[in-house]
Protein backbone atom coordinates (compact mmCIF):
# COMPACT_ATOMS: atom_id res chain seq x y z
CA UNK A 1 0.00 0.00 0.00
CA UNK A 2 2.81 2.43 0.90
CA UNK A 3 4.62 1.57 -2.34
CA UNK A 4 1.51 2.29 -4.44
CA UNK A 5 0.90 5.60 -2.67
CA UNK A 6 4.52 6.60 -3.25
CA UNK A 7 4.23 5.60 -6.93
CA UNK A 8 1.16 7.83 -7.42
CA UNK A 9 2.61 10.86 -5.65
CA UNK A 10 6.05 10.55 -7.24
CA UNK A 11 4.83 9.96 -10.81
CA UNK A 12 2.22 12.74 -10.65
CA UNK A 13 4.84 15.18 -9.34
CA UNK A 14 7.27 14.19 -12.09
CA UNK A 15 4.68 14.67 -14.84
CA UNK A 16 3.75 18.11 -13.50
CA UNK A 17 7.34 19.28 -12.91
CA UNK A 18 8.56 17.93 -16.26
CA UNK A 19 5.62 19.20 -18.32
CA UNK A 20 7.66 22.07 -19.90
CA UNK A 21 10.42 19.59 -20.79
CA UNK A 22 7.89 17.13 -22.20
CA UNK A 23 6.44 19.85 -24.43
CA UNK A 24 9.91 20.88 -25.66
CA UNK A 25 10.79 17.26 -26.48
CA UNK A 26 7.53 16.78 -28.38
CA UNK A 27 8.19 19.89 -30.49
CA UNK A 28 11.81 18.85 -31.08
CA UNK A 29 10.79 15.38 -32.22
CA UNK A 30 8.15 16.77 -34.56
CA UNK A 31 10.76 19.07 -36.11
CA UNK A 32 13.49 16.45 -36.56
CA UNK A 33 11.83 13.08 -37.18
CA UNK A 34 8.93 11.86 -39.27
CA UNK A 35 6.37 9.66 -37.59
CA UNK A 36 4.54 9.59 -34.25
CA UNK A 37 6.05 11.19 -31.16
CA UNK A 38 5.17 8.32 -28.85
CA UNK A 39 5.84 4.60 -29.13
CA UNK A 40 3.56 2.04 -27.51
CA UNK A 41 5.42 -1.16 -26.76
CA UNK A 42 4.05 -4.44 -25.46
CA UNK A 43 5.71 -5.48 -22.20
CA UNK A 44 5.33 -8.27 -19.71
CA UNK A 45 3.68 -7.02 -16.53
CA UNK A 46 3.12 -8.44 -13.09
CA UNK A 47 1.74 -11.96 -13.05
CA UNK A 48 2.53 -12.50 -16.72
CA UNK A 49 -0.11 -10.06 -17.98
CA UNK A 50 0.74 -8.05 -21.10
CA UNK A 51 0.75 -4.26 -20.71
CA UNK A 52 1.29 -1.34 -23.06
CA UNK A 53 4.18 0.97 -22.13
CA UNK A 54 4.54 4.46 -23.56
CA UNK A 55 7.89 5.99 -24.47
CA UNK A 56 9.13 8.72 -26.75
CA UNK A 57 9.85 7.08 -30.11
CA UNK A 58 13.60 6.72 -30.59
CA UNK A 59 13.65 4.51 -33.70
CA UNK A 60 12.63 4.96 -37.30
CA UNK A 61 9.10 4.04 -38.34
CA UNK A 62 8.78 0.28 -38.91
CA UNK A 63 11.77 -0.54 -36.69
CA UNK A 64 10.39 -3.89 -35.53
CA UNK A 65 10.06 -5.17 -39.07
CA UNK A 66 13.61 -4.07 -39.87
CA UNK A 67 15.15 -5.93 -36.92
CA UNK A 68 14.91 -9.38 -38.50
CA UNK A 69 16.46 -8.08 -41.71
CA UNK A 70 19.35 -6.45 -39.82
CA UNK A 71 20.09 -9.58 -37.77
CA UNK A 72 19.98 -11.82 -40.84
CA UNK A 73 22.36 -9.58 -42.77
CA UNK A 74 24.92 -8.98 -40.01
CA UNK A 75 26.24 -11.91 -37.94
CA UNK A 76 27.99 -9.63 -35.40
CA UNK A 77 24.72 -7.80 -34.77
CA UNK A 78 22.95 -11.12 -34.37
CA UNK A 79 25.53 -12.35 -31.84
CA UNK A 80 25.32 -9.08 -29.89
CA UNK A 81 21.52 -9.31 -29.84
CA UNK A 82 21.60 -12.87 -28.50
CA UNK A 83 23.88 -11.81 -25.61
CA UNK A 84 22.50 -8.39 -24.65
CA UNK A 85 19.11 -8.30 -26.39
CA UNK A 86 20.13 -4.86 -27.66
CA UNK A 87 22.45 -3.36 -30.28
CA UNK A 88 24.99 -0.76 -29.20
CA UNK A 89 25.06 0.83 -32.66
CA UNK A 90 21.50 0.10 -33.71
CA UNK A 91 21.00 1.55 -37.21
CA UNK A 92 17.28 1.99 -36.53
CA UNK A 93 17.78 4.72 -33.91
CA UNK A 94 17.13 8.31 -35.00
CA UNK A 95 19.47 11.21 -34.21
CA UNK A 96 17.16 12.64 -31.56
CA UNK A 97 16.57 9.08 -30.38
CA UNK A 98 20.26 8.67 -29.50
CA UNK A 99 20.05 11.72 -27.24
CA UNK A 100 16.81 10.55 -25.62
CA UNK A 101 18.24 7.10 -24.90
CA UNK A 102 21.55 8.43 -23.59
CA UNK A 103 19.73 10.65 -21.10
CA UNK A 104 16.83 8.18 -20.50
CA UNK A 105 14.40 11.00 -21.33
CA UNK A 106 12.62 8.61 -23.67
CA UNK A 107 11.13 6.94 -20.60
CA UNK A 108 9.46 10.04 -19.13
CA UNK A 109 6.01 9.14 -20.58
CA UNK A 110 6.12 5.91 -18.55
CA UNK A 111 5.15 7.88 -15.46
CA UNK A 112 1.67 7.75 -16.99
CA UNK A 113 1.92 3.95 -16.85
CA UNK A 114 2.77 4.25 -13.15
CA UNK A 115 -0.33 6.36 -12.50
CA UNK A 116 -2.42 3.73 -14.30
CA UNK A 117 -0.94 1.02 -12.12
CA UNK A 118 0.78 -0.96 -14.87
CA UNK A 119 4.27 -0.03 -13.64
CA UNK A 120 5.92 0.97 -10.40
CA UNK A 121 8.62 3.63 -10.09
CA UNK A 122 11.07 0.90 -9.06
CA UNK A 123 10.80 -2.76 -9.99
CA UNK A 124 12.20 -5.40 -12.34
CA UNK A 125 12.81 -4.33 -15.92
CA UNK A 126 9.61 -4.51 -18.04
CA UNK A 127 10.72 -6.88 -20.80
CA UNK A 128 9.57 -6.01 -24.32
CA UNK A 129 7.48 -8.68 -26.00
CA UNK A 130 7.96 -8.96 -29.77
CA UNK A 131 5.44 -11.74 -30.42
CA UNK A 132 2.47 -11.47 -28.02
CA UNK A 133 1.10 -14.82 -29.17
CA UNK A 134 4.29 -16.42 -27.80
CA UNK A 135 4.72 -14.09 -24.82
CA UNK A 136 5.21 -16.82 -22.23
CA UNK A 137 7.96 -18.46 -24.30
CA UNK A 138 9.70 -15.10 -24.78
CA UNK A 139 9.69 -14.22 -21.10
CA UNK A 140 11.04 -17.64 -20.13
CA UNK A 141 13.85 -17.33 -22.66
CA UNK A 142 14.66 -13.99 -21.07
CA UNK A 143 14.37 -14.75 -17.34
CA UNK A 144 14.98 -18.52 -17.64
CA UNK A 145 13.98 -20.46 -14.50
CA UNK A 146 13.61 -17.19 -12.54
CA UNK A 147 10.63 -15.98 -14.60
CA UNK A 148 7.87 -16.98 -12.17
CA UNK A 149 9.63 -15.32 -9.21
CA UNK A 150 10.47 -12.07 -11.03
CA UNK A 151 6.95 -11.75 -12.43
CA UNK A 152 5.49 -11.69 -8.91
CA UNK A 153 6.67 -8.07 -8.67
CA UNK A 154 5.31 -5.15 -10.69
CA UNK A 155 7.93 -3.96 -13.22
CA UNK A 156 9.37 -0.48 -12.81
CA UNK A 157 10.58 2.56 -14.75
CA UNK A 158 13.93 2.15 -13.07
CA UNK A 159 15.47 -0.98 -11.62
CA UNK A 160 18.57 -2.41 -10.02
CA UNK A 161 19.81 -3.32 -13.53
CA UNK A 162 19.79 0.32 -14.63
CA UNK A 163 21.96 1.34 -11.69
CA UNK A 164 24.44 -1.53 -12.06
CA UNK A 165 25.76 -1.26 -15.60
CA UNK A 166 22.69 -1.24 -17.82
CA UNK A 167 23.30 -2.36 -21.38
CA UNK A 168 26.91 -3.29 -20.67
CA UNK A 169 25.70 -6.29 -18.68
CA UNK A 170 24.97 -9.67 -20.30
CA UNK A 171 21.50 -11.14 -19.96
CA UNK A 172 22.57 -13.66 -17.32
CA UNK A 173 23.78 -10.88 -15.00
CA UNK A 174 20.56 -8.93 -15.56
CA UNK A 175 18.51 -11.91 -14.40
CA UNK A 176 20.70 -12.28 -11.28
CA UNK A 177 20.18 -8.61 -10.40
CA UNK A 178 16.42 -8.78 -10.90
CA UNK A 179 16.22 -11.81 -8.61
CA UNK A 180 18.29 -9.94 -6.02
CA UNK A 181 15.79 -7.08 -6.09
CA UNK A 182 12.82 -9.41 -5.67
CA UNK A 183 14.48 -11.16 -2.72
CA UNK A 184 15.41 -7.95 -0.91
CA UNK A 185 12.80 -5.42 -2.02
CA UNK A 186 11.92 -2.70 0.47
CA UNK A 187 10.93 0.95 0.54
CA UNK A 188 14.49 1.95 1.45
CA UNK A 189 15.99 -0.11 -1.35
CA UNK A 190 13.63 1.65 -3.77
CA UNK A 191 14.79 5.05 -2.50
CA UNK A 192 18.42 3.99 -2.89
CA UNK A 193 17.80 2.90 -6.50
CA UNK A 194 15.98 6.17 -7.27
CA UNK A 195 18.91 8.21 -5.91
CA UNK A 196 21.39 6.17 -7.95
CA UNK A 197 19.16 6.61 -11.01
CA UNK A 198 19.29 10.39 -10.63
CA UNK A 199 23.09 10.23 -10.52
CA UNK A 200 23.16 8.08 -13.66
CA UNK A 201 20.84 10.50 -15.46
CA UNK A 202 23.25 13.32 -14.67
CA UNK A 203 26.32 11.27 -15.57
CA UNK A 204 25.04 8.69 -18.09
CA UNK A 205 27.02 5.52 -18.74
CA UNK A 206 26.01 2.27 -20.41
CA UNK A 207 22.87 3.69 -22.05
CA UNK A 208 22.23 3.25 -25.78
Amino acid sequence: MRKRLFDILFSFSMLVLCSPLLLCLILLMKATSKGPVFFKGTRMGQGGHLISCWKFRTMCVGAKNKLTEILNQNSSFRQEWEIFHKLKKDPRITKIGKFLRKTSLDELPQFWNVLKGDLSVVGPRPVEIYHPENAQDEIRRHFRDKADKILTVKPGITCIWQTSGRNELPLERLVELEETYVNHQSFWLDLKIICKTVYILLFPKGAY
